[in-house]
């Protein structure tokens, strides 16, 4: 059985105007309270045919609360206006991108809209068997695969595919925030070893010399599903956009244990110039210090997450 945890939503953004002590951390509050009788509720009434089946809640994440709908289906309902605006991305855009892609994405066999007092679009998407790869972490042979993943997925994007301005953006406009949570790491007692430090500033340094692509925006270990070793299929594109390739690959270290799987991801995923790879290792770093700040407030996963990565980067 799949365990998302985290499940349906984007790494959490705080609001920057706010000094480093009085932001919130750690999983945000919900919005609206979603219930397995409200997505029956839902359901009785947008797709009736399908009111019937067991509903089971599989996880509730920052953005969305997602639950098992029969043996095949999955049911994700948006927790936060955030996550609607998500949830819209995937209903629009996951149809075109899933016939050209290797894995197995979650694009929408059905949606549903705002009804009564549910303000919020929802979707209809397939379940996948396995775990997420923080729980069950990839063979080595699937470094090529996931790099052959990305490959596929990082083609030019058309001009009204959405923007995204936390995610493919150039990492100088990241700083302020790596500064602010490395800030609270610090009053925790927490400190970045000084080569994490120095991979930071290499990529802050490295040029934007790649076409903006297609990027799934989200590419951590809980949104990638393993089943035997093999990932099977990548979740949550709520973050999907159009930006710099390079903070999806950060993946190649949030995900893959081992180096000669690294080795294998980096070369499988073809043309990505030096300057690329620079800054996807910056962007490991960013996700791996904003995973590390919520991880430790209430989630130990994510913690985990983030100190692994740390420890691929310096290891390679």
């Amino acid at each position: 059985m799949r365990r998302l945890g985290r499940a349906a939503g984007a790494l959490v953004e705080m609001d920057m105007a706010q000094p480093p002590s009085s932001r919130p951390s750690g999983t945000p509050a919900a919005e609206f309270e979603i219930s397995a009788d409200l997505a029956r509720r839902l359901l009785a009434r947008q797709h009736p045919d399908l009111a019937d089946l067991p509903i089971t809640l599989a996880a509730e994440g920052w953005d969305n609360a997602v639950f098992r709908l029969g043996e095949q289906l999955t049911l994700r309902l948006p927790r936060r206006a955030i996550g609607a605006d998500l949830i819209r991305h995937e209903q629009r855009w996951l149809p075109m991108l899933k016939d050209r892609l290797p894995l197995a994405i979650p694009a929408p066999v059905r949606v549903g809209v705002a009804q009564d007092d549910y303000p919020w679009p929802w979707s209809i998407t397939p379940w996948f068997e396995g775990e997420t790869a923080d729980l069950a972490p990839p063979d080595e042979d699937q470094g090529e695969v996931l790099g052959g993943f990305f490959r596929a997925l990082h083609q030019a994007a058309p001009e009204d595919a959405p923007r995204n301005p936390f995610r493919g953006v150039q990492l100088a406009a990241r700083l302020s925030v790596f500064e602010a949570r490395t800030a609270g790491l610090a009053a925790r007692g927490v400190q970045l070893e000084p080569a994490i430090r120095a991979i930071w500033a290499d990529a802050l340094a490295a040029p934007n010399d790649a076409a903006a692509t297609w990027i799934q925006g989200d590419p951590h270990p809980r949104n990638m599903i393993v089943s035997g070793g093999r990932i099977v299929a990548i979740i949550d594109w709520g973050d999907l956009a159009r930006g710099d390739r390079a903070s999806d690959l950060a993946a190649v270290w949030m995900v893959l244990p081992s180096a000669a799987a690294r080795r294998r991801a980096m070369a499988a995923c073809g043309d990505v110039s030096e300057a690329s790879w620079r800054r996807a290792r910056g962007w490991a770093v960013l996700y791996g210090v904003m995973l590390l700040d919520a991880g430790l407030t209430d989630d130990p996963r994510m913690a985990a997450i983030a100190r692994a990565t740390f420890a691929r980067l310096i290891r390679d």
